[in-house]
């Protein structure tokens, strides 16, 4: 059985992890302000607002109890999909970016079509979360089936943990592997910086030019498929 060829046109730098990041920030900042609250590139925010609404008796609360679910079944699906193209000797990231940009697509299509949404727990408002949960679930996915190298795209706390650590040995001048903590510090400094970026475009994109604002986000998307679908130099390998 051979190995599928995977493409090396995204290379072993930053630039396709800052890429994702700034997508991720920009859809967690959009999502969160056009829908009450509502975080879809990472979950652990859910369950903090899911007890602070539920203590303080507000609304959203059906969005939040449904993004776990929904996120956990796109990286299954992920990794499913991975699978089957796998064994049929495909790469599987410019698919799997092709499903986020048609998750991220149908996101900012319904949420156009369907304005104004309504409160916090309509089938509308719903419907749209669980479009860019599912997308962001996808894209936590990638990161760890395809691209692993790279630094975390969708949640910074621990790259922000991490590049304070290195950055403080490099100061110091400590740890016996100072390259090495040089060569980690570059990595996953370009992504905190363009989730941080994504997430100031996606906040004033969403309040000034509403859901239409995600054609920037799925044109950073679009760039990386035709990225990871040019041929690469790796070969197939026993």
């Amino acid at each position: 059985m051979t190995r599928p060829a995977r493409s090396q046109a995204l290379g072993s730098g930053p630039s396709a992890g800052a890429a994702l990041a700034f997508v991720a920030g920009f859809v967690d900042a959009a999502a969160f302000i056009a829908l009450t609250g509502l975080f879809t590139a990472h979950v652990t925010g859910n369950f903090v607002l899911i007890g602070a609404e539920l203590v303080a008796s507000s609304s959203g609360v059906v969005a939040k109890l449904l993004a776990l679910p929904v996120f956990v079944g796109a990286v299954a699906g992920a990794r499913i999909l991975a699978l089957a193209l796998e064994r049929r000797a495909f790469d599987p990231l410019p698919w799997l970016l092709a499903v986020e940009v048609t998750l991220l697509a149908g996101f900012g299509l319904c949420g156009t079509v369907w304005s104004p949404l309504g409160g916090a727990d309509s089938a509308a408002s719903i419907a749209v979360g669980m479009l860019a949960v599912a997308a962001m679930g996808l894209q936590n996915a990638i990161g760890r089936l395809s691209l692993g190298h790279l630094a975390p795209t969708t949640v910074m706390t621990v790259s922000v943990s991490q590049a304070v650590i290195d950055a403080t040995d490099l100061v110091l001048g400590r740890g016996p592997q100072r390259d090495q903590t040089r060569e980690r510090f570059l990595r996953v400094l370009p992504a905190i910086a363009a989730f941080a970026a994504g997430a100031l475009f996606g906040a004033f994109g969403i309040a000034h030019l509403a859901f239409g604002s995600i054609v920037l986000p799925l044109g950073v998307l679009t760039a990386l498929i035709v990225l990871a679908a040019a041929p690469g130099d790796a070969g197939a390998g026993p």
